[in-house]
């Protein structure tokens, strides 16, 4: 838990100073974009990026299942989440909790488990520079 808190609060201050840019919807819930800022290391070879983001979910809002271009740090900021990525049981996180998603794995649980109050969650994802969205939907299974 600490080696994830570490890595969140360098990534965090690889990102610092940028200056808020725009509000997307991700799910039911929305996404606010802090930050995207071109970093030294590179990805797979390739050029890459961080960009933090801010996702508030109401009362029972969840967002549907999604994977991300490259690996994903959280820290809860507010209230509680509901958390699970592929097949692993669904946990819930507090204020203070972190969570790391690795590249490509389907984050399958992310809810507001809450019947009153907010959940707000800091999230920063390492990326391909060349990628624009984050979020990649999960296609259905029929």
């Amino acid at each position: 838990m600490r080696s994830t808190l570490l890595a969140l609060t360098i990534v965090a201050g690889a990102v610092g100073g940028m200056t808020l840019a725009h509000q997307d919807e991700h799910g039911k819930g929305g996404v606010k974009t802090l930050s995207r800022k071109d970093i030294t290391e590179k990805i797979d070879g390739k050029k890459a990026t961080a960009t933090m983001v801010e996702v508030t979910l109401g009362p029972g809002e969840a967002s549907a299942p999604h994977r991300h271009p490259g690996p994903a740090f959280g820290y809860v900021l507010e209230g509680e989440y509901e958390w699970a990525i592929d097949d692993n049981p669904a946990k819930i996180l507090k204020v203070g909790d972190t969570f790391y998603e690795p590249t490509g794995r389907l984050h399958r649980v992310s809810k507001n488990p809450s019947k009153e109050g907010k959940t707000r969650i800091l999230a920063v994802v390492l990326h391909p520079a060349d990628v624009t969205d984050i979020v990649i939907p999960e296609k259905d299974k029929k």
